[in-house]
């Protein structure tokens, strides 16, 4: 089944990228849910390199790729991205990746933290030992969606997944810091669940990788991210009130940070339709 496709959170510039390549979403199969989010698919064929840019979810991915003019196809795995992630993208190829819910990946790799991969991306036989040139070739070369969703689906079924209900503990707070701008402090939302500052950041950086501090903040920049590239009326004073900023200038200078540019720049180039950042 095709996952819901209007949720472009984090990606900078949507319009562009969606112009230069075919992107599609699918949900795992049910048994792969409550870890998995959903799977992610892109092909391209340039004719001229382009540059793609997302400011990412608190995630891990695992991804398969094929850059069909350079290489054999191959997997990796991506933590949790602390800055602007680019991707340069040239001739022919695909990547059908698996976006992990923000500690659902831990329950896959229960002997190690999750930010340990964090900033990093690494072969993918590092982590799955599993994971072999055919494996990646079985994903990534089917000209069928159904087919790569299903040889996903193989794969991380075939991957021993232990229970953790700490992973499901840090996948509702996350998931509560998402969906509730509300959310804003950690003292907050540590004693709303009855644990201690210090017992929540353990949890975090076990099995989401990063701080709940940083989720939080990266959220918010995923809001206003979004704001700005839907609306050319945007009230950064009063967004940055309801996202839980002290002032407007606080807003700014992590908005200028993460993306690179300041929000009423970005506003205005994806307004005038030439995108957020130049490839």
């Amino acid at each position: 089944m095709e996952a819901p496709r209007h949720d472009t959170r984090g990606i900078v510039d949507p319009s562009g990228l969606l112009n230069h390549v075919r992107f599609r979403r699918h949900e795992p199969a049910e048994p792969l849910r409550r870890y998995v989010e959903w799977y992610w698919l892109i092909d391209w064929d340039l004719p001229a390199p382009y540059a793609s840019h997302v400011v990412p979810h608190p995630s891990v991915n695992l991804t398969f790729q094929w850059d069909e003019d350079e290489s054999p196809p191959y997997g990796e795995v991506t933590g949790v991205a602390l800055g602007l992630y680019t991707r340069k993208l040239t001739g022919r190829g695909r990547v059908c990746g698996a976006k992990f819910r923000p500690g659902g990946f831990r329950p896959y790799t229960p002997g190690t933290p999750v930010s340990r991969w964090t900033g990093r991306a690494l072969p993918a036989q590092e982590v799955f030992p599993q994971v072999t040139t055919d494996t990646a070739r079985t994903v990534v070369t089917p000209a069928d969606d159904r087919a790569r969703v299903a040889a996903l689906d193989g794969f991380l079924l075939s991957l021993p997944c232990a229970p953790d209900p700490q992973a499901d503990l840090a996948i509702d707070l996350v998931e509560r810091i998402r969906a509730d701008r509300t959310v804003r402090r950690v003292g907050d939302l540590a004693e709303e669940r009855g644990l201690s500052v210090r017992a929540l950041q353990r949890l975090f950086s076990t099995r989401v990788g990063v701080s709940p501090k940083w989720v939080i903040l990266r959220y918010r920049i995923h809001e206003a991210l979004e704001q700005a590239g839907h609306r050319s009326d945007v009230d950064w004073a009063g967004l940055a009130a309801d996202l839980g900023y002290a002032d407007q200038a606080h807003l700014v200078r992590d908005f200028t940070t993460t993306v690179g540019v300041p929000p009423t720049a970005y506003a205005a180039e994806t307004q005038a339709g030439r995108g957020g950042m130049r490839s």
